[in-house]
């Protein structure tokens, strides 16, 4: 049973290995804080001593230090020397992978071995639970790294096949994302049915029309059982960018005027809108960037406003801005309404975040996602009503409006709710033990 198998993901990752007994069939071990998942994110410290500070961190003779995961995401935010690296599934299929990239302080690395690098970590984590080397892997796969580019899309499979080789694997064998996530589902399947599979993660929103059934289940082969695939690049992260600029932002100034006496003219808006956005948050506390936005107090006819900002970039709170958009979000969806506590921007500052406010913020994103789902159905020539299963994956399944306006799309099929975070995973292990079993 020296086998795992790995869901590689844009977002995040998990692993899944063999439970002990034949036929006993796989889990997800807990590969950071106990959780079945971990977000791809690596990070390279280009100083030891400061790496050296932080928990979570790999100490690599001769080679810079690095942490994975969480670990890599909290020392970004925490301003640590180096550079974070995450979608590094986009990279296959291009000439970056083999590529090296700057790291800053004269080092670099090659893409390619950062998600070498990850890799191996996964693996070691597999080892770990197993107690055992593991040398053979099922990877998972979109079904199109590349879009109408069946060249690039067979080099990127090759330039993951090459990096989980070079992490330690023997023998590796790819399986189809959306087969996975319904081989998850297909357990306790008892009539063929064509089911839709929604995996709706943090930075795209994909969807397949898959056949499913227990006279197919022992099948290795399942590509012909993929009717149709189709996404969309707009899932969680956008949701959280539409609610921050919506309910938090304009009490930092986005939107305000200047004086009357100087044409009440709308403030800058860049930096709000990159303050919204993960991955440009750091770039706001750059010093003259800083330097600049601090001398334009007197264009804010409210100065209040402006002191908040300041504050913001000062403290470096943009991403607890992020997290607690994001936390609102979900209560709002919930519960109805949301409280969210800028006491750190401002004593007694807060914002209320109703459910029809936070529906108007992202319902167009929303009609996307939904619009892409109704185009898999008719690129697989079949109806709404020829869907008999819903099945949903992914951490932004979690959010009610979403699958609620999904399954309005299909009042036919059957809503189905899998792990979010670790259907395509559990059914990577589920092929993982036929093929290698």
């Amino acid at each position: 049973m020296t086998w795992c198998a790995i869901d590689f993901g844009t977002s995040n990752s998990g692993v899944a290995v063999p439970l002990k007994g034949a036929g006993a069939g796989a889990s997800l071990v807990a590969v950071e804080d106990g959780q079945p998942t971990m977000p791809t994110a690596v990070f390279w410290f280009t100083d030891a001593e400061e790496a050296a500070t932080m928990p979570g961190v790999q100490q690599v003779p001769g080679a810079l230090p690095r942490a994975y995961g969480r670990a890599a995401v909290r020392a970004y935010v925490e301003g640590a020397g180096g550079r974070l690296m995450r979608s590094l599934k986009s990279i296959l299929g291009s000439a970056l992978a083999e590529q090296a990239t700057d790291l800053g302080e004269g080092h670099s690395v090659r893409y390619l071995d950062t998600v070498t690098g990850y890799l191996r970590h996964l693996r070691q984590l597999a080892q770990t639970a197993c107690g055992v080397p593991l040398e053979r892997a099922v990877l998972g796969r979109p079904v199109f790294f590349v879009d109408d580019d069946p060249r690039r899309d067979a080099l990127a499979q090759a330039t993951l096949e090459k990096a989980a080789r070079a992490a330690g694997f023997v023998e590796v064998r790819f399986q189809f994302e959306p087969i996975a996530a319904a081989l998850d589902y297909e357990r306790g399947v008892d009539h063929e049915q064509r089911v839709l599979v929604a995996d709706i993660g943090g930075g795209t929103s994909d969807f397949s029309l898959v056949r499913v059934g227990p006279s197919r289940r022992e099948r290795i082969d399942r590509r012909d059982d993929i009717l149709a695939s189709h996404g969309v690049h707009v899932a969680g992260t956008d949701f959280d960018r539409r609610i921050e600029l919506a309910a938090l932002m304009p009490l930092l100034g986005l939107g305000a005027r200047g004086p009357a006496a100087s044409g009440a003219r709308e403030v800058p808006s860049a930096v709000y809108h990159d303050l919204a956005t993960w991955h440009l948050i750091n770039t706001c506390y750059r010093p003259q960037r800083v330097a600049e936005l601090r001398s334009i107090g007197d264009w804010y006819a409210d100065a209040a406003l402006h002191r908040r900002l300041m504050r913001v970039l000062d403290a470096r709170l943009g991403h607890d801005l992020a997290a607690r958009s994001e936390a609102a979000k979900i209560e709002a969806a919930s519960a109805g309404q949301a409280r969210i506590d800028l006491a750190r921007v401002e004593p007694g500052l807060g914002a209320t975040l109703g459910e029809a406010e936070a529906l108007r913020a992202l319902d167009a994103d929303i009609e996307r996602i939904v619009d892409a789902a109704r185009q898999t159905v008719r690129d697989a020539g079949v109806d709404a009503a020829g869907v008999d299963t819903l099945y949903f994956t992914g951490g932004s399944t979690g959010l009610t409006p979403l699958t609620r306006r999904l399954a309005a799309a299909f009042p036919q099929a059957r809503p189905v709710h899998g792990d979010r975070l670790g259907s395509v995973a559990s059914g990577l292990g589920v092929f993982a033990g036929r093929v290698f079993g």
